[in-house]
């Protein structure tokens, strides 16, 4: 039975029905959803007044079918129309005890002339009848569903200025009022709804219990932090025997880096995470994916700015921290203070009678490089760091980025389990199949256990920094949850601008007076995409803004520049190259390109652009004066002012003001100025001079002339 047939039954709305199903956990999709005969049970039992009438309707249609059959058989009993009572009440007399209604003796009439089963779909009977149209509404459709005919509907419909033929739709709510007039309720049901089981998201979606078995001892992260130029790199390149901080740019970590050392026998992995103040992001997420936080102070410097953030990023993530005091092969070299410093922040060193285990050590020479070792080692036995390198993998991006002929790739750490080629992980909103895996030696592998870094090819995308991943068993359900997170963070921005008012109108007046500085930003890593932007909104000004048009990662290419002309933006490159004909459509656009190899030349060229954007201050500089104590005419050019320079000097190219009983009657240039006959570029104080102004005659004994050069002074941000 459908839910709308069994509300009609029961003389109560479909709604009603279909609530009360709800609140029973069986879920109906629209009230001509077919329901289990349990669910119609439970509702005629909610319903018993409603439900007790049922018996006597079959009761009633039953004498209507008795006496068809009886009356059948006699051919005469169809003609008269007027005599055939008698003989039915004589023929069905017990029967007819039971049904005398009126009701039935219409149906009688109604069925005579048509003899088909198909009269008793009456008008009559739509009343209360729930109608669900999908899709548009055909007049032939509704006409069935209301049980009348085509032609009727049709006359109904010119009737209300509608016309309509047979097979042409008609608007909803004509055919809704249609419907009420024939005693039905007309719901419409755009399409069916399809109730997708909910994708469980990563952390709903429960890992394997790690069994005490299966735990097995894992190499420590380390994470190296520390104030810029300290000697971060430069301790990690020691430790590796590379030479990793000669190929950096300026010999600043511009990426986070990932590399796994054995010493004796044990494994340990660093993070080395950049000290600028513009990777702050990036530093915390290194101190948040750690399990031992080195910091690094140079003995000359001391903690830093820099330095107390990052040891206040390792002990917001609660990591063990270790000390190194570096530079110690520098005479200016001082530890007792760095320690003194460490003290007066709560991190007393253990040779002072504390807990902080401060190692001093030089990054040249090698000096303590091996007791650090020990020392890292040691901390990770006191916290027995395990994990199970079975069942599904586990863990962190490191970085992201976009290589060319390798497409989106992603250094991975694996926190728990095995990581293998060919399984399918989601990271953030993208996902993909597991295509190689190659280690911080450069070599491929096959695997990746719990506590090693790896770089992964094969996602969609380039996802974030510091993005947990999963590996999933099906593809489809990781294709699903990524959908969903892109869905989420499409949904989330901004709403469509407003429409137009005076207000907002206004606003965009004073908007457009406001410059601005409009860039295109392209970063080989997601990590320096980040840590630019933050860098890029931290430049603030009231007089231009900054406005990122686009960025992304990955080499500039044409759309890059044909966007950059269609918005009058400049290019921004950050270890990224060029493609192939982009120099030449640079050209032909006039599009501006910048690219850079070192992070904080981006902010001082940035600042400059702003600056130069901005139209110089004007100020006049009072350079001389000039009383005219004579006036001479002359025909045709006017008059001339014999003046004397009481103070300062006179120049032909300067500016001058006429001042008459202080009111200012003229300003402008000079057209010529002779001493005796000859004109001469400059007259000093003390002599007299003969002086023409631009357009302007009118010049009177005792006036006073002010003579004043304008200046440009560039405004600041």
């Amino acid at each position: 039975m459908r839910a709308y047939d069994l509300a009609h039954e029961l003389n109560v709305s479909s709604k009603e029905v279909m609530a009360r199903l709800a609140r029973a956990g069986i879920a109906v999709k629209s009230p001509s959803s077919a329901i289990s005969d349990e669910a119609e049970q439970l509702i005629r039992r909610q319903f018993p007044k409603a439900a007790a009438p049922v018996p006597a309707q079959p009761a009633a249609v039953k004498p209507v079918e008795q006496p068809a059959v009886v009356v059948a058989p006699p051919a005469p009993a169809a003609k008269p129309t007027a005599k055939p009572p008698p003989p039915l009440v004589k023929s069905a007399k017990p029967v007819a005890a039971k049904a005398p209604p009126r009701p039935t003796e219409s149906a009688i009439g109604t069925a005579a002339p048509a003899g088909k089963p198909a009269p008793p779909r009456a008008p009559a009977e739509a009343k209360g009848k729930v109608i669900t149209v999908r899709g548009a509404v055909i007049v032939r459709e509704l006409a069935e569903q209301l049980g009348l005919k085509p032609n009727q509907l049709i006359i109904e419909l010119m009737a209300m200025n509608v016309l309509a033929s047979i097979n042409e739709r008609i608007d909803l709510k004509v055919a809704q009022q249609i419907a009420e007039k024939h005693g039905a309720l007309l719901e419409h049901e755009k399409k069916p709804v399809e109730q997708k089981p909910p994708v469980r998201r990563e952390e709903e979606v429960p890992l394997e219990a790690d069994r005490p078995e299966d735990l097995l001892p894992r190499p420590p992260v380390v994470t190296f932090l520390g104030h810029i130029d300290h000697g971060k790199t430069s301790l990690l390149d020691r430790i590796r025997n590379t030479a990793v901080a000669k190929s950096e740019a300026g010999g600043i970590t511009q990426h986070v880096g990932a590399y796994t050392i054995e010493r004796q026998g044990k494994k340990i992995t660093f993070l080395d995470t950049p000290g600028h103040a513009a990777f702050t992001g990036m530093r915390s997420r290194g101190a948040n994916l750690t399990d031992i936080a080195v910091i690094v102070i140079a003995a000359d410097d001391g903690i830093m700015p820099q330095t107390e953030e990052a040891i206040k990023h390792a002990q917001a993530a609660r990591t063990t921290i270790l000390v190194a005091i570096n530079k110690m092969d520098l005479p200016a070299a001082n530890p007792d203070q760095v320690k003194r410093q460490l003290q007066g922040i709560g991190l007393t060193p253990e040779d002072w009678g504390g807990t902080t285990i401060c190692v001093p050590v030089s990054a040249m020479t090698g000096l303590g490089i091996d007791h650090l070792l020990e020392m890292i080692l040691l901390q990770a036995e006191v916290m027995e760091l395990k994990a199970s390198p079975k069942g599904r993998a586990h863990g962190y991006v490191i970085e992201a980025q976009l290589e060319p002929g390798m497409g989106p790739t992603a250094n991975l750490l694996v926190r728990r389990g095995t990581l293998h080629v060919g399984n399918i992980i989601v990271s953030g909103p993208y996902w993909g199949r597991v295509k190689a895996l190659i280690n911080d030696h450069g070599h491929k592998v096959r695997t990746a256990t719990p506590g090693t870094p790896v770089k992964c090819m094969g996602l969609s995308g380039v996802p974030r920094p510091g993005e947990a991943f999963q590996v999933y068993t099906n593809d489809r359900a990781a294709r699903d949850l990524a959908q969903q997170r892109q869905d989420e963070q499409l949904s989330a921005r901004p709403a469509a601008r407003r429409k137009a008012s005076l207000e907002t109108l206004m606003e965009q007046m004073k908007q457009s007076q406001r410059l601005e500085l409009k860039v295109i930003l392209k970063c080989d890593t997601q990590g320096s995409l980040e840590a630019i932007r933050k860098l890029l909104d931290e430049i603030k000004s009231d007089k231009v803004a900054i406005e990122i048009v686009m960025d992304g990662v990955g080499n500039i290419n044409e759309n890059d520049v044909l966007l950059a002309s269609a918005s009058d933006a400049i290019i921004i490159g950050f270890h990224v190259g060029k493609e192939e004909r982009v120099a030449q459509l640079q050209k032909t656009e006039g599009v501006e390109i910048r690219l850079y190899s070192i992070i904080y030349q981006i902010a001082d060229e940035i600042r400059e652009a702003m600056s130069g954007m901005l139209a110089p201050e004007l100020r006049d500089k009072l350079i001389g004066r000039a009383e005219v104590r004579q006036v001479f005419p002359i025909s045709k050019k006017g008059n001339v002012a014999g003046c004397l320079v009481v103070s300062g000097r006179v120049q032909s190219r300067c500016k001058a003001r006429l001042k008459r009983a202080g009111d200012l009657m003229f300003e402008g240039g000079i057209q010529t100025l002779k001493r005796f006959q000859d004109e001469v570029s400059e007259v000093r104080e003390g002599q007299e001079c003969g002086i023409r102004l631009d357009n302007f005659a009118d010049v009177a004994v005792n006036d006073v002339l002010e003579f004043f050069e304008v200046e440009k002074i560039p405004q600041q941000l």
